[in-house]
């Protein structure tokens, strides 16, 4: 697997779940690989030497998601210690899951700090050193297009804010020959949403293949898109999901 070979890549929130496997697969298909993570240094770490285990080069860079002037340093780094950057993937995100309206605005204020600035702020600084053949891919949820359980009004929002943006980066960035995709995930067992949780048999039902994905499925989807062989597929909404969505 070598399609990302002579690549640099970014992935946000990767010192677990998600964002980790998406950062092994970008190695593993030959591309170096810097990650973000907030507090978890440990972990950051752990991923990293994975990466360098790969022969390529490994960087961890903590940055708030919270903080859009974080996320741009975390690019601009990348730049400077890696040389360049040809694929963003903003894969942090947060949660939260509760009544409507037991909601409060700090709560609000958050998850779109971090579910969708950063996204954007992301994206801004990347588009900068990024030539054709860039890649800005974003790991958004099913959920922007379907909320079958109660409790999800903020994260739903949140996520379905990043079909318009994407679509609004895609159109802009388009004739510079870089693309932009949203990547919609279902139930992917992982610490924040595991296969054997509390809610999964209830999530396991609205599934067509009645099981949860892993963290490989989504990681393989990320590669594809990053590479050459995605070249054509822009502004999408691409949902992988298990048949969550039908």
């Amino acid at each position: 697997m070598t399609r990302l070979t002579g690549k640099v890549a970014l992935v946000t929130g990767a010192s677990r779940g998600i964002g980790v496997a998406i950062a092994r697969r970008m190695a593993q298909e030959g591309a170096d690989v810097a990650i973000t993570y907030a507090s978890s240094a440990a972990k950051a770490i752990g991923v990293v030497k994975e990466i360098t285990e790969t022969g390529r080069r490994g960087l961890a860079l903590v940055a708030d998601s919270a903080d859009p002037h974080a996320v741009v340093e975390a690019v601009d780094r990348t730049v400077a210690e890696l040389g360049r950057i040809d694929i963003l993937v903003s894969n942090a995100g947060i949660g939260y899951w509760k009544t409507f309206d037991e909601f409060t605005f700090d709560e609000f204020e958050h998850i779109m700090a971090v579910n969708v600035r950063a996204v954007f702020a992301g994206a801004q600084a990347a588009a900068r050193h990024m030539g054709e053949g860039g890649r800005i891919i974003t790991i958004g949820s099913c959920n922007a297009e379907r909320v079958p359980l109660p409790g999800s009004a903020l994260y739903a929002m949140s996520k379905s804010a990043l079909i318009g943006l994407t679509k609004g980066i895609a159109r802009d960035l388009g004739p510079r020959g870089i693309t932009a995709n949203l990547v919609q995930p279902g139930p992917i067992d992982t610490d924040m949403n595991p296969a054997d949780g509390a809610h999964a048999d209830s999530l396991r039902a609205l599934m067509a293949l009645g099981h949860y994905g892993n963290g490989e499925d989504i990681g393989g989807f990320v590669a594809y898109l990053a590479s050459d062989e995605g070249r054509f597929i822009t502004g999408a909404a691409l949902t992988i999901d298990g048949g969550y969505n039908i």
